[in-house]
């Protein structure tokens, strides 16, 4: 078995490409590292291209044996720890990352769903990602992200994702108004969240809803905000004034998972 331990090798440089968003969309390509998110991205069965390991990390055993067997049966490479901490964003990597495909995501909305996410202009990337992963825990199959939104594939987003990534249909809108107005003519209505809101998120039935999360700084754009069919608010007891971005999605998707659980409890 050959151990890459050049800089100028092809799939370094090809590996190192898809940190660029650019790249990343041209190839229609990603990365995701970690022990967990590669082990998933086998479960769920998502398109391999590569899966390179750091020969020292498979060496000192931190990467079990019958997750090893089951790379094999891929195009695997093995590199130098001096080559894949070039390669990895990680601080303290865990020594195995995977090149995959984003899959074949559907632009059409599925609206058989009793909630639908949309995201405002959210730029962090942690946000993103652990929004990805709280709508994920609610069994949400679909969310829609305005065009300037950080880019889901970032490795940041999708190691905050852990692993949901792989199960959620993720639609980028060049327009996310004229999205939202198709969306009122499917009989769904528009909540967005707002300071001036007299309805609180508790006040409200989640059934067809679309769930709009703004920005972390401006909040929903006022063209959304004159979008919708409803506001609220989240009740806050202290002096703070507003929360999280992710914070603010996990509140209100979990008041429809907890009327959710109630309707099938009754």
């Amino acid at each position: 078995m050959q151990t890459i331990s050049s800089k100028d090798n092809e799939q370094i440089k090809y590996i190192k490409k898809l940190k660029d968003k650019k790249f990343r969309d041209e190839t229609n390509e990603y990365l995701v590292e970690g022990i967990k998110l590669v082990r998933e991205a086998i479960e769920e069965n998502v398109e391999i291209k590569m899966i390179v390991v750091c020969e020292d990390c498979d060496n000192n055993g931190s990467i079990e044996q019958s997750l090893l067997y089951e790379i094999a049966k891929y195009n695997c490479i093995y590199v130098t720890k001096k080559i894949f901490n070039s390669i990895t964003d990680v601080v303290n990597p865990q020594g195995i990352l995977a090149v995959v495909e984003k899959g074949d995501n559907i632009d059409k909305i599925d609206y058989t769903e009793d909630i639908i996410l949309a995201l405002d202009g959210i730029q962090d990337p942690g946000n993103l990602g652990t929004i990805l992963r709280t709508a994920d825990s609610a069994n949400l199959k679909q969310i829609i992200l305005s065009a300037d939104c950080a880019d889901p594939y970032n490795p940041k987003v999708v190691r905050s994702t852990m692993g949901a990534i792989f199960r959620m249909n993720i639609i980028i809108s060049d327009d996310l108004e004229k999205t939202l107005q198709m969306m009122k003519k499917h009989k769904f209505e528009i909540l967005a969240t707002s300071l001036e809101a007299t309805k609180s998120v508790y006040d409200i039935d989640y059934r067809k809803k679309v769930i709009v999360i703004g920005n972390e700084s401006k909040g929903v754009s006022k063209e959304i905000q004159d979008l919708a069919n409803i506001k609220v608010k989240i009740p806050m007891l202290g002096k703070t004034e507003s929360l999280n971005a992710s914070v603010a999605a996990s509140i209100m998707i979990y008041e429809y998972v907890r009327g959710k659980v109630k309707k099938l409890a009754d």
